[in-house]
Order: structure tokens, then sequence, then C-alpha cells
């Protein structure tokens, strides 16, 4: 089963080791592939996202009972340029086809919903097939072209 957890900030270590992942951070080519994330910024970042009020910006790692693992991360945030809320679901590559980006992806949308938000948007590298994952969770198309996927669903 999986849960979300809202981690501490002594608990961001996660983070940084998803972040650093060459082969989990594959999908991130076109954006720069693995992202630093050094303990300098962990406390800013904590207050950021963390602290921030959930119709802004929510952040959760995904929690695996039955082994007791962190096996990824699970977010949204108001983006003000687009006037939409942009989602991301990170699986651990060694934890990925086991169904937990399917249970991250309900349980976020079902945070959003209970948060006070319609609709959550993500934009995928249109050569990332994770955005097949999305679709198979009930998100649709909202835009396409050579370099991104829009994907878009109604909670």
């Amino acid at each position: 089963m999986i849960e979300l957890y809202k981690p501490t900030i002594h608990e961001l270590g996660f983070r940084q080791s998803l972040l650093s992942d060459e082969k989990t951070m594959s999908y991130n080519h076109a954006w720069g592939g693995p992202i630093p994330f050094p303990e300098s910024e962990w406390e800013r970042w904590y207050q950021r996202w963390l602290e921030a009020p959930v119709f802004q910006q929510y952040y959760r790692y995904l929690y695996h009972t039955g082994s007791k693992n962190f096996v990824g991360e699970a977010a949204y945030y108001y983006d003000e340029k687009k006037k939409i809320y942009i989602c991301d679901v990170i699986i651990l590559a060694k934890y990925r086809n086991r169904g937990f980006g399917s249970a991250g992806i309900r349980l976020l949308c079902e945070a959003a919903k209970k948060n006070g938000i319609m609709t959550l948007y993500d934009d995928i590298a249109a050569d990332n097939p994770s955005y097949q994952l999305f679709l198979k969770n009930g998100f649709e198309i909202d835009y396409q072209d050579n370099t991104i996927v829009m994907v878009r669903k109604t909670l």
C-alpha cells in the first residue's frame, strides 16, 4: 500500500537522492537530467513547499507501507503565468513498474480535490512515455507538440 507522507526537513535526503539518481531522472533529459538539491537549500525549499498553503503548492513523499520505504514523490503547484495547477509524480527507478506511479497519481488527485483544486495538469517531455501513465489514470491530452505533452484531469 502507498501513502502520502509529509517529510520533515531532516528527511529531505530522500529527495536529494531521488533527484540525483541518473536512471530515475533520465526522463528529465530535455530539462537537464538530474537536479542538484544540496542540503544548503533544504530549509528555504521546505518553507516554500511544505509550509505553504495547500491551495498554492503541495508536496509529499510516496511511502510504501509494505517495505517501509519512500518510493517517490508527488506534488502540485499553482503556475501564476499559466493560471493552472501543475502536478508531478516521480518514482525512484528501482521501484517502477509496480503500480506505485498509478497509486501516487490517484493519491495526489484525491489530495488536490480535498484541497479545493478542480483541475490538474502536467507538462511532460514528448519523448517521455510516462504521459501514458497519466492517460491510464484519467488524464487527457490537453496539448501536444514535438517537445511536450500537456495532460489534464478534471477532479
